[in-house]
């Protein structure tokens, strides 16, 4: 069995690190925990010494005023401490939950902001969904950890006080209480660890299921599911999913049933013998009854204290394997250079060009580019056509940035990308993506990706360069119309076509020196296609453009074709003369076109 790695934050490692961000984030959460020590701890002195007290004065025969006193002033207390404690208890969980979710913002921004690879490593996402795990509720580790701290001190602290209160009863006693305690501390260890030893199964597990449940009711699935039937197969990958899910958590109570019965037996153990040598001392006579009961007291007490202390060293001890997922995603090594990085000064003409340039994914053995020599003039407006698999939209991520070249330099305007800032280097591509994403919000915003500062004079002049005006017009609110409806109520779903000319204006909007099209009229009809090659000079007019497609008739829009096969450039042109050449290019273009001829037979 392959031996888990070791975390490399430490306890006090993870400790530190939650206080550094309670001071950065809200430092009353400190403050309250100390007043909530200090108030506990007062509250059960005072619960100790309330009979103790009373009891003496009776055996004295005090005046009854002076016992009526002795009641209302530890009742006072009391009553103030209560008041205290609750105040404190209210306050920090408000502090509580601010920090909590804090760190909650910090991965999802993680997530947004790390290098592109990482957001396709399993491993890593693996890493982001854990860590994401504990932040999900109260009783998670980044925020139980500070009930765990308040009850550890104040475990620590009454041990303190309640060692100095029995210093004058047998040291055998104590000895007692520290070794059984000790022993069932590690007993319950090992077999409570079990779930934590085994989190990563069950991290799968759940991940399994929730995707399972989330697959299920899926706005994107659910015309897939009733088109072929899909509910009883995803209703046998949930019950199979849960299954896996119950059976891990079945064996881990088992693990928790065995070490709370070594605990109770170890218990009984210690109370018993401490309890029949305080008795045998009061029937002796050598203690009077107030004593005997402060004892007895306090003995319970002394045992509470050290099992409590095992108890939240423990709790601690997990919840800060839970804050190191926190801290291992956090620390997740960039591939890119971001602040870091040289700042970009503003570029309007961008030469791109690949040099040596050889491409596999990291989880792979297969290249997916070889040698690949490429270079993009400014202003150019190039074409990269090929089969599927010959590489072209890979092409096209190693020239947004989004991968860096596994061998090989990709560079811009003669200098290596990978020694700038790579968010400025984002920022001058205006790309649309085959797997693009459209967030539910009003098409204005959709298009400006932007709530305030909207240039509704650019909006509408995008909307028109990609062909879509006479439909949003025709919309309810026409640019204010909401998109989806997954949150809103009166949103529209807009077809597969629109959807897509609408991303063409979304990337027409940013207005980036690059513009990278893959293909960006795959879901249109050949008349709305016509239209988008008709504008495609206006829309590229002052821009070096990519542009990726299927269909080869589109090409001769551009300056020059690539034909790409098998992650290499194997012919290069214009699309007459690639016609002319004959080759590979040709041949495909010629199946294409017999497709639109009229009365010719396909062969």
């Amino acid at each position: 069995m392959n031996k888990r790695k070791k975390s490399k934050y430490s306890v006090a490692s993870n400790t530190a690190f939650m206080l550094r961000r309670a001071w950065r984030q809200h430092k009353s959460i400190i403050f309250l925990v100390i007043a909530l020590v200090l108030t506990e701890l007062s509250i059960n002195l005072a619960q100790l010494f309330i009979a103790p007290a009373v009891l003496q004065k009776v055996e004295v025969r005090a005046p009854l005023g002076e016992l009526i006193l002795t009641i209302a002033l530890f009742s006072l207390s009391l009553i103030v401490l209560r008041g205290i404690k609750g105040y404190a208890e209210q306050n920090t969980l408000f502090a509580r939950v601010h920090v909590r979710t804090t760190i909650m913002n910090d991965i999802v921004e993680k997530n947004m902001m790390t290098s592109y690879p990482n957001t396709q490593s399993i491993e890593k996402l693996k890493k982001c969904v854990s860590a994401l795990q504990t932040t999900w509720g109260n009783s998670e580790a980044t925020e139980h950890i500070w009930e765990t701290l308040t009850e550890l001190l104040i475990n620590i602290c009454g041990f303190a006080v309640y060692v100095a209160l029995m210093s004058g009863l047998n040291v055998y006693l104590l000895i007692v209480v520290v070794i059984t305690t000790v022993i069932g501390f590690l007993c319950s260890q090992r077999l409570e660890s079990w779930g934590y030893r085994h989190r990563e199964q069950a991290d799968e597990n759940r991940s399994r299921h929730t995707y399972v449940q989330n697959m299920m009711q899926s706005h994107e699935m659910a015309k897939d599911i009733r088109a072929f039937g899909l509910t009883p197969w995803l209703k046998e990958l949930r019950e199979k999913t849960e299954s896996a899910v119950l059976a891990f958590y079945g064996k881990r109570e088992k693990h928790s049933a065995a070490a709370g019965i070594i605990d109770v037996l170890l218990t009984f153990l210690r109370n018993g013998i401490a309890y029949v040598y305080l008795i045998s001392i009061a029937l002796k006579g050598n203690m009077p009854a107030s004593e005997f009961l402060l004892y007895f007291g306090a003995f319970s007490g002394f045992s509470a204290w050290v099992t409590g202390i095992m108890d939240k060293c423990k709790t601690l001890y997990r919840e800060s394997l839970d804050i190191s997922k926190v801290r291992e995603y956090l620390d997740t090594e960039e591939d890119f250079l971001f602040e870091k990085g040289e700042k970009l000064s503003e570029i309007k003409n961008c030469c791109l060009e690949l040099k040596n340039v050889s491409f596999r994914y990291p989880e792979s053995d297969t290249y997916i580019i070889e040698n690949m020599n490429l270079k993009i003039e400014a202003g150019e407006k190039l074409a990269i056509v090929g089969l599927n698999g010959a590489g072209k939209t890979t092409l096209i991520k190693l020239l947004c940035g989004l991968y860096d070249p596994t061998e090989g330099q990709v560079l811009l305007n003669g200098e290596d990308i990978r020694k700038y800032n790579r968010r400025e280097y984002y920022g001058l591509f205006s790309a649309v993506f085959q797997d693009f994403s459209m967030p539910d919000l009003t098409v204005s915003e959709t298009v400006a990706q932007d709530y305030e500062n909207i240039d509704m004079e650019k909006v509408r002049s995008c909307i028109e360069k990609a062909g879509l005006t006479e439909q949003i017009e025709a919309l309810p609110k026409q640019y204010d119309t909401h998109l989806g409806r997954q949150v809103f109520l009166d949103g529209v779903e807009l077809s597969g076509g629109q959807t897509q000319r609408l991303m063409l204006a979304r990337a027409l909007y940013k207005d980036g020196a690059v513009l990278v099209l893959d293909e960006p009229t795959a879901a249109l009809d050949p008349l709305a296609e016509s239209d988008i090659y008709n504008k495609y000079n206006e829309m590229t007019e002052g821009k070096t453009s990519v542009f990726i497609s299927h269909r080869l008739a589109s090409t001769r829009f551009c300056d020059r074709v690539l034909f790409l096969e098998n992650g290499k450039i194997t012919e290069e042109g214009s699309h007459r003369e690639l016609l002319q050449k004959g080759g590979g290019y040709a041949k495909l273009f010629e199946i294409q076109s017999r497709y639109y001829q009229e009365g010719r037979e396909f062969q």
